[in-house]
């Protein structure tokens, strides 16, 4: 159960799937053919879909890199998110989002995983939310050239040690799109 006594909803949140994002990134058309699977599975339950965009280093709002990518079909009444920093709820709508919606549980897909998802993930749940990442739904660049770890190895890390996260009264883990089970929104 979540912190929150009065949010019993969940939210697909969907990080920055940005046309100049994953333009390079590890696996991305499977990736992106898995986010379409937990966006499906959401759509379907009527669970909200929440699009976070970045719009810093070079992605302006509006611009062509800013855009989500046309494979995901992002809807209208689905709300967007702008964010300038790596954690979704920093400076940003997300968190009141997410009251209106009386959200308190997140499914967290998405990019750049050593990034915006590892700040997203973290900043839900020291805030409350039950927090549970889509295993195979999530992607980075390879910055091996900078001393990073191969992009499978960031993602493979990821996973293992949001499998084992924990915090007082939360759910925290991952979950494949194949095992994702979304209750009815």
């Amino acid at each position: 159960m979540p912190t929150f006594t009065d949010r019993p909803n969940s939210a697909l949140l969907v990080i920055d799937a940005q046309l100049g994002v994953v333009a390079e990134v590890y696996r991305r058309d499977e990736v992106l053919a898995n986010i379409a699977g937990a966006l499906a599975k959401a759509r379907a339950a009527g669970v909200p879909v929440i699009w976070v965009q970045d719009a810093a280093e070079g992605r302006e709002t509006g611009s062509p890199a800013w855009q989500i990518v046309p494979e995901l079909d992002p809807r209208p009444d689905e709300p967007r998110v702008e964010k300038r920093y790596g954690d979704a709820f920093e400076a940003t709508e997300l968190a009141a989002l997410l009251a209106e919606l009386a959200v308190g549980r997140l499914y967290v897909a998405g990019a750049q995983t050593d990034a915006c998802i590892r700040s997203t993930l973290h900043g839900a749940v020291t805030r409350g939310y039950d927090t549970l990442l889509i295993a195979d739904a999530h992607t980075t660049e390879d910055l091996t050239e900078w001393g990073n770890p191969n992009p499978a190895q960031v993602i493979a890390h990821t996973n293992l040690y949001w499998q084992y996260h924990s915090a007082p009264d939360r759910e925290v883990g991952v979950v494949t799109v194949a095992e994702l089970s979304l209750p009815p929104g």
